[in-house]
């Protein structure tokens, strides 16, 4: 791709910036108490039946006040700013199978459950596991170190906050649109760079073509829109592996500029998630981040967060190269972490 073949600069609510956004207070959305309580009622019910949660469809669901709320915000994520929190919700962190049983409900609304990881996981936990990124295997999120920006393998990542920390552990988003208009602004010689395939390493999770890493460009142009695919720590440990070059010059000082560029408080948004808070973000134009944090010391304070990865039915086209990390590009049904015997399942408690 030349230059001159960049895609002109992204206009529209996608394109934002965080201080005006933090201003705005928009991306905040409450539930009301029959919408609460509704969405309990079913948890309960469902629960009461004996019902698998990664069994569960939005049949088993009903959520006729919600409903209204929930299509607007997939419709916010898709179409418009690219997230959003809902609030309201009790967060029943000593009750993780209410919790997960809301959660996932209010997600099949919304999408159909991917796995997020090698185990087959529906269900994820984010919380600190006593691992170290040392461990070339482990991911960033089962950990206490900041994850940096990036996105998820997924149309739409959904978290669910049950408890914070003592201290950080701040959620951070920030525009992939505005970063590649200002990278055309500002280097579109490296930004030309983004649009060439790049390895990132698959952490020890090998799907079934057997590499190790897979090759997407970080942005990619199609079918008039501008999607991004990005998770900086594994693009840059990509080249432990074999067959996998080491990064050029010009790569690293691409990458160093996008990098600084999602750092930039003009730039992103930082926010603290409440107990009971679900953030949705759109993986296509968001990057997310996690600040580094400090836990209580006592396991049972522990910060922990459920999540989900989600495929969209009416989400964007994307290009073929996404198959090799969503496996397909069928709208609806793409996405998420499948290796050989995977067996999709919802775990309750962190492993």
């Amino acid at each position: 791709m030349d230059i001159v073949d960049l895609p002109e600069r992204i206009t529209g609510p996608s394109a934002w910036y965080g201080p005006d956004l933090a201003a705005s207070g928009a991306w905040l959305v409450t539930l009301d108490s029959a919408q609460s309580a509704e969405v309990e009622g079913q948890a309960q019910a469902y629960l009461a039946k004996g019902g698998d949660i990664a069994q569960m469809t939005k049949a088993d669901f009903a959520l006729p006040k919600s409903v209204p709320l929930i299509r607007e915000a997939v419709d916010e994520c898709l179409h418009r700013r690219g997230f959003v929190v809902l609030r309201g919700l009790p967060p029943h962190a000593e009750n993780i199978p209410m919790a997960a049983a809301m959660f996932y409900g209010i997600g099949t609304h919304m999408g159909n459950a991917r796995s997020q990881n090698g185990k087959g996981h529906l269900l994820g936990h984010v919380c600190d596991l006593g691992l170290s990124t040392t461990d070339a295997n482990v991911r960033i999120y089962q950990t206490t170190e900041r994850q940096n920006y990036h996105t998820d393998s997924c149309d739409i990542v959904g978290l669910m906050c049950l408890r914070g920390a003592k201290s950080g552990g701040l959620s951070g988003l920030v525009s992939s649109q505005t970063i590649y208009n200002e990278m055309l602004a500002r280097r579109p010689d490296l930004l030309k760079l983004l649009f060439e395939p790049i390895a990132t390493d698959r952490r020890g999770e090998v799907t079934a073509d057997g590499r190790e890493y897979f090759e997407i460009p970080i942005f990619n142009w199609y079918e008039s829109y501008l999607s991004a695919l990005y998770a900086p720590h594994y693009v840059r440990s990509a080249p432990r592996l074999d067959g996998v070059p080491d990064l050029t010059e010009a790569q690293i000082e691409a990458l160093d500029l996008l990098d600084t560029l999602a750092d930039d408080k003009a730039l992103n948004l930082e926010f603290a998630l409440q107990p009971g808070d679900l953030l949705f973000t759109h993986n296509h134009t968001i990057m997310h981040d996690r600040t580094a944090y400090e836990e209580w010391g006592d396991l049972a304070r522990r910060r922990h967060l459920l999540r989900l990865w989600l495929a969209i039915p009416g989400a964007r086209p994307l290009p073929d190269v996404y198959a090799q990390r969503y496996g397909s590009t069928t709208i609806g049904d793409r996405g998420g972490i499948v290796v050989a015997d995977t067996k999709h399942n919802a775990p309750l408690e962190p492993v």
